[in-house]
């Protein structure tokens, strides 16, 4: 069996990342996503173990000081981790796999992992990221201009990952994404692993 592929996919809050992933998740059922720990309390809609797995402090700390995590950072003031034992797993069974985290994580992660492919989604202007965000209706004005600051801070980094989607249309970004998939699906690397049998019989 072959090992699966990471997908690092980051992006400024507001930037839509989290519809992005949950639409490619729909239309492609060989990918998964890693479902992080965050102290942070949920958001309306949201789902413990579905969206996030929502802990405390105490809770995050012991496991990472256990050794649970693959990676973890500290972002908007709350602390978040990759569950190691997950990745493993699911690498290990030959499933490609969605990491949601930011520049922090994704940084930690490429150094454990040679082989991912990173990808950062950026919105089409400041003024359209402000917009998002007061469309959530969830945020105060100083929570808002804290992240804007923030997302100027992390989208400094783009120069460090593999692919970047600007998220203009909906639509469109949702086919990029299934496209840079796609491309690192038939890689070299990729198609010798999975089809091993396949190509030994056609090389006799």
């Amino acid at each position: 069996m072959s090992s699966g592929r990471l997908f690092i996919i980051t992006a400024p809050s507001g930037a839509g990342k989290t519809s992005l992933v949950k639409k490619l998740l729909e239309k492609d059922p060989r990918i998964k996503l890693s479902i992080s720990h965050t102290t942070r309390d949920p958001r309306p809609g949201e789902t413990n173990g579905k969206d996030y797995h929502f802990i405390d402090q105490a809770t995050f700390f012991s496991m990472k000081s256990q050794g649970d995590f693959l990676e973890s950072a500290k972002v908007y003031g709350h602390y978040y981790g990759t569950s190691k034992a997950f990745i493993e797993a699911n690498l290990k069974n030959g499933s490609d796999i969605i990491l949601e985290i930011d520049w922090q994580g994704a940084t930690q992660v490429r150094k454990l992992f040679e082989d991912t492919a990173s990808i950062f989604i950026l919105p089409p202007s400041l003024k359209e990221l402000e917009r998002r965000l007061r469309s959530r209706a969830q945020d105060s004005d100083e929570v808002i201009h804290s992240r804007l600051v923030e997302a100027k801070a992390d989208m400094a980094h783009v120069s460090d990952f593999d692919y970047v989607i600007i998220n203009t249309r909906f639509e469109t970004a949702v086919h990029e994404l299934e496209s840079i998939v796609l491309a690192n699906r038939l890689r070299r690397s990729y198609q010798l692993s999975a089809h091993a049998e396949l190509l030994s019989k056609l090389t006799q």
